[in-house]
């Protein structure tokens, strides 16, 4: 079953920010992963929920997304972004069909 990374992101420095992007689709593409929504325009309809810059990365499994996170191809980009902006993420499965 699919799982989904979900990121609210304001970037703190675009230039720092600019080379985490420019090497973070390596780890996800190495761990099935793919990019969903990468910072496109975004409309709150309900609540009060502004994100920055939304990012949506879609993984094959929830273990497949975990180990991403955890890995040592991630840990560069990873340090990189954390340094480069204030992140909130969540991680939540799929269902398992588009009936379910």
């Amino acid at each position: 079953m699919a799982a989904y990374l979900v990121a609210d992101i304001e970037v703190t420095d675009p230039d720092a920010y600019a080379e985490y992007r420019r090497t973070v689709g390596e780890s996800i593409a190495a761990f099935g992963g793919r990019f969903l929504a990468r910072g496109g325009t975004t409309e709150t309809l309900e609540g009060n929920w502004l994100p920055k810059r939304l990012v949506i990365v879609e993984f094959p499994t929830m273990e497949r997304l975990q180990s991403w996170y955890a890995s040592p191809d991630y840990a560069p980009a990873l340090a990189l972004r954390q340094r480069a902006s204030l992140s909130s993420l969540v991680m939540t499965e799929g269902i398992a069909s588009a009936s379910g």
